[in-house]
């Protein structure tokens, strides 16, 4: 069934009607060819699915009447924010699309140190206005309750600052001294209560050529524990879907 975000503000709750306007409303009448009398789900970003009939179709306006209301069950039980290191070429474009299918919450570009990938501040608002609306189109597609945000580039630093008071930072390293993340999530969930919802945790991922040793020895000093992914070196593109993955397993299956 198709799907839309909407803001809770833009739907007239009280008398059970959700008008969607501009290139949503284009997008039903023209590319889905949708008519009155037809169903969809529209999210509020809140984790809430609105179970529609479509009532009235314009090309800049389409009124939908609400049929059921639900939470949606969709989303994973513990809160991910991905801190991912700015790879080369579009591969933050599958990054993007495929963390959002596997449930993270939030993702924020690193500017690490071994990044070859410098972006100033006009082209990070345009790259990151474009990973936005990969994210959104991912999360219509896997049928997300909410849509994840992409953060503007950060520095390693402030990375490892914003991640620190989370219930369970994972500094993913190949290097030496590591523990593996099927030990750190096993002892995670025996740890944490049954009730996840509020629990967060940040996921950070290197770049093609790793992390410095001074970033290693900053997550150190954070107490942050270096967490292995396998016998295998993965790819930057693939680390992160590996990562929530596991989480999923670990936490929602």
């Amino acid at each position: 069934m198709a799907r839309f975000f909407l803001s809770r503000d833009a739907m007239d709750l009280a008398s059970g009607v959700i008008p969607i306007a501009g290139d949503d409303a284009h997008h039903i009448a023209f590319s889905l060819r949708m008519a009155v009398g037809e169903h969809l789900t529209v999210c509020d970003m809140q984790r809430t699915e609105y179970a529609c009939t479509i009532t009235d179709i314009k090309p800049d306006l389409v009124l939908l009447r609400i049929d059921e209301v639900h939470p949606n069950s969709t989303e994973l039980p513990i809160s991910v924010t991905l801190y991912q290191s700015l790879p080369k070429g579009d591969k933050m474009d599958y990054i993007v699309q495929k963390a959002v299918e596997l449930g993270v919450t939030s993702i924020v570009p690193v500017a690490g140190a071994r990044c070859i990938v410098k972006l100033d501040e006009k082209n990070a608002q345009k790259k990151v206005a474009r990973w936005q609306k990969i994210a959104e189109e991912a999360a219509k597609q896997c049928g997300r309750g909410i849509v994840p945000q992409i953060g503007m580039p950060i520095s390693f630093a402030q990375a490892i600052a914003a991640g620190a008071s989370t219930d369970l930072p994972l500094f993913c390293y190949e290097g030496d001294g590591t523990v593996s993340l099927k030990t750190v999530l096993d002892n995670a969930k025996r740890q944490m209560p049954q009730d996840r919802a509020t629990l967060s945790s940040a996921v950070y991922i290197g770049p093609e050529g790793g992390y410095d040793t001074k970033e290693v020895a900053l997550a150190a000093d954070a107490g942050f524990a270096s967490v292995n992914l396998g016998r295998r070196i993965l790819r930057c593109e693939t680390a992160s879907g590996f990562v929530l993955s596991c989480m999923t397993y670990a936490f929602e299956l």
